[in-house]
């Protein structure tokens, strides 16, 4: 008995060991960590680190790097992976409308991804809503609906709804998985919530959200707040707020942001809105939003693309006039505002809350996770407006013409039908339906920077072939290259075309 404890003690000092040193990789890489050591250490070093890497490997997902750096996870919630190595339960529920029964959806295996595969089966034919979000920790913070609030929802006796199941499939590392569709109403939450920050006490939070859908109203937070759900004043809540909200007015840019909602307010900054002419907005189909707050003096606002890259710190400082100290509750909610307010829109893949104050170094490698875990959009019938990030309207067939040939334009996003479109699994992006159907087509099968973007009877060939990437751009499978919008233009009437890929707005879209 006394050698198995010893042996369990050890363990963990190992694995703890090398998290660190998974850490410390992703935050240097293997080369530049050992080269920082005293001669004669380096080759020992890069074994270490090798071995690391391998024995690690299952041992650095984000609440396990949480928990290596001092500021454990005490909430851990995610409809597509495990944020622990070693949980091997729910990540969430779903009910189906045909027979009203329910399933949880599990990992595929332990510290894996979400068995996608289950959901697709069990709501085939039928609907489905998810109706908890499991918490992975062992405070089992789970989030049922939200039983409303001073705002009421649109469920019985004034509750909120929960999502369609199947309105957000998306992939990670390969797998078809699920993401949380929050559209007003959608909320929730749970109150009295264990070991979470209440007080004054420091807490970080990060989630797994997307520039695909949002809106300005309030709130899609994921956070702390009242147990009341209703407002307590200021300094009650803790809440990354990600939408396109411009509180105080006189903001530059308009978003998305990332915004801390820390009651009567959504803050960019310790004064309230945002005038950085760098941070106008931030356009990823996966972003990772974050906040951490030391409960008396400090508040800070990050955020990264979620598929590559490191994070930006969009604000670090003191906190706002009025609230210090934070004066929190121990409600954990998820798509609503404090007082349960629910006009607020976004898309939630994971997401934790951390008891301490995450240092730097933890939250930059639990970045290195994120980025691991190999977010994509999925292929299949995503359907939507095809919107010009730069411009800030819609891909539409110019004219509503059904003529094939026609060149393609941007003008402001009337959700009509030549401007609905349709990912397929041919990697087709197509307009209209039955035999009016028209591809989006490189015409003339032309490969140079300058071609016309038209539609087309759909063929099959390549030059019709569109990868919608995790970088907000569309290139052609053809030619590599990008789906641009006429001379950086923002006009109604801009043409469309092929242009070499430059990083630049004109070249970034949502399809939503």
């Amino acid at each position: 008995m006394i050698r198995s404890a010893v042996d369990r003690r050890r363990r963990r000092r190992k694995a703890a060991l090398l998290v660190v040193l998974a850490m410390l990789v992703a935050a240097f890489g293997t080369t530049a960590f050992a080269a920082s050591l005293p001669t004669g250490t380096a080759t020992t070093a890069r074994l270490a680190v090798h071995s690391a890497k391998a024995d690690a490997a299952d041992a650095s997902l984000p609440c396990d790097i949480y928990a290596a750096g001092g500021t454990p996870c005490v909430t851990a919630h995610s409809t597509t992976r495990a944020l622990l190595a070693s949980y091997n339960g729910p990540l969430y529920q779903i009910q189906r409308s045909s027979d009203h029964s329910y399933r949880d959806i599990g990992v595929l295996s332990a510290g894996g991804y979400a068995d996608g595969a289950s959901q697709v089966s069990f709501c085939s034919g039928t609907s489905c809503t998810i109706t908890k979000i499991y918490d992975q920790t062992t405070k089992h913070n789970d989030l049922p609906i939200s039983w409303g609030g001073y705002w009421k929802g649109p469920g019985p006796n004034g509750a909120d709804v929960g999502a369609d199941a199947m309105a957000l499939p998306v992939t990670a590392g390969g797998h078809q998985v699920f993401g949380v569709k929050v559209k007003p109403g959608v909320g929730y939450r749970i109150d009295h919530a264990n070991g979470v920050a209440t007080g004054s006490q420091p807490e970080g939070i990060y989630m797994v959200t997307s520039s695909d859908y949002t809106n300005q109203w309030c709130c899609f937070d994921y956070g702390s707040g009242e147990n009341s759900h209703t407002d307590t004043g200021n300094a009650t809540m803790n809440a990354i707020y990600w939408g396109n909200a411009c509180w105080f007015g006189g903001c530059t840019g308009s978003g998305p942001w990332v915004e801390a909602d820390l009651e009567n307010g959504m803050y960019h900054t310790n004064t309230g809105s945002n005038k950085d002419p760098g941070n106008t907005g931030v356009h990823y189909p996966f972003v990772s939003a974050w906040l951490k707050n030391n409960g008396t003096s400090n508040f800070t606002l990050k955020y990264g693309n979620g598929a590559g890259g490191g994070l930006t710190t969009t604000f670090s400082g003191p906190l706002p006039n009025g609230y210090s100290p934070m004066k929190l509750d121990s409600s954990v909610l998820l798509g609503t505002g404090g007082d349960n307010s629910v006009s607020g829109s976004g898309e939630f893949f994971e997401g934790a809350m951390t008891a301490g104050y995450p240092s730097d170094a933890t939250e930059n490698a639990v970045q290195a996770a994120i980025t691991a875990a190999g977010y994509g959009t999925a292929g299949g019938t995503k359907t939507g407006a095809l919107r010009a990030v730069g411009a800030g309207r819609c891909l539409e067939a110019t004219g509503s013409s059904t003529t094939a040939g026609t060149q393609t334009q941007i003008r402001d996003c009337t959700g009509a039908a030549n401007q609905t479109w349709s990912q397929t699994n041919a990697r087709e992006l197509t307009v209209y339906s039955g035999s009016s159907r028209l591809c989006l087509d490189a015409s003339g099968q032309g490969t140079s920077p300058g071609t016309k973007v038209i539609t087309w009877s759909c063929n099959g060939q390549s030059n019709q072939q569109w990868n919608v990437n995790a970088d907000g751009t569309v290139t052609s499978a053809q030619s590599g290259l990008c789906l641009d919008v006429t001379g950086a233009a923002t006009a109604n009437g801009t043409p469309v075309q092929l242009w070499t890929c430059n990083g630049q707005s004109n070249q970034r879209w949502s399809l939503n």
